[in-house]
């Protein structure tokens, strides 16, 4: 299985911390979060891992390189222009044949991806989203039926729009065909965009909930990040970091 990383942006919540570094570059911890996602899914058996580029590319590229001493296999898309996080897999469609994984490049978390891996197979689903209990904050929520199977979501809904505390904890899995519902030429995203238009057209797409047990946050605003240097890593995320070495 492949995935790819979403590290196109720039971050502008966080100020002048992302002037000249992308968002998913900022260090907790001592490392930057994206090698902790890259790191987490190498522990899991992701060996070919995209990741987009536009703001400050050079920054992710020189800390990687081709992805060797981290356990994987790097293919960087460089976009000249902010194409979406959905709008991010068309230009990698040859790269995507198979089932993948798409993860949000500032979220931290240590569950165990190979259930939401099997959930997805076990439902038969064409897209699988992450989920996790808590209000919404700045995130899609979503509604399920007694099956699993998302019934409704809204893209960072206003107060008075909230129906769900399932809140989208930013890590997908996808059928490769999904790719053709997607624009190519205007930017589209994931939560906006494609999964209203997927649960419009009847495609099954399910919803998957994070043990309770399970870290994650989203170190998009000062106040997460800052949140993340307290509590990062946690326990079950030190596994995959002693397992890669330093």
């Amino acid at each position: 299985m492949k995935a790819l990383i979403l590290a196109a942006g720039q971050g502008t919540r966080l100020g002048p911390l992302t002037r000249h570094v992308p968002k998913p570059m900022l260090p907790v911890s001592g490392r930057p979060v994206l090698e902790y996602i890259v790191r987490w899914l190498a522990w899991y058996g992701i060996e070919e891992v995209a990741i987009n580029l536009f703001h400050s590319p050079e920054v992710v590229v020189n800390h990687f390189g081709d992805g060797a001493r981290f356990g994987v296999r790097i293919t960087y898309s460089r976009e000249s222009r902010l194409l979406g996080t959905a709008g991010a897999l068309r230009p990698l469609a040859h790269f995507f044949t198979e089932p993948f994984l798409l993860v949000y490049g500032d979220v931290l978390t240590d569950f165990a991806l190979s259930a939401l891996i099997d959930h997805h197979f076990a439902c038969g689903a064409a897209l699988t989203l992450s989920l996790v209990r808590r209000p919404p904050a700045g995130c899609g929520i979503a509604e399920l039926d007694a099956s699993g199977r998302l019934t409704r979501f809204l893209e960072k809904p206003a107060e008075h729009e909230r129906f769900s505390e399932l809140t989208s904890a930013g890590v997908l899995l996808m059928a490769p065909e999904l790719i053709r519902q997607i624009p190519e030429t205007t930017p589209s995203d994931i939560g906006r965009d494609l999964v209203p238009r997927l649960l419009a057209a009847g495609f099954p797409v399910f919803g998957w909930i994070l043990p309770a047990e399970s870290y994650l946050i989203d170190m998009g605003t000062p106040e997460t990040y800052t949140r993340a240097q307290r509590e990062w890593p946690t326990p079950a995320a030190r596994r995959y970091l002693e397992q890669g070495g330093t």
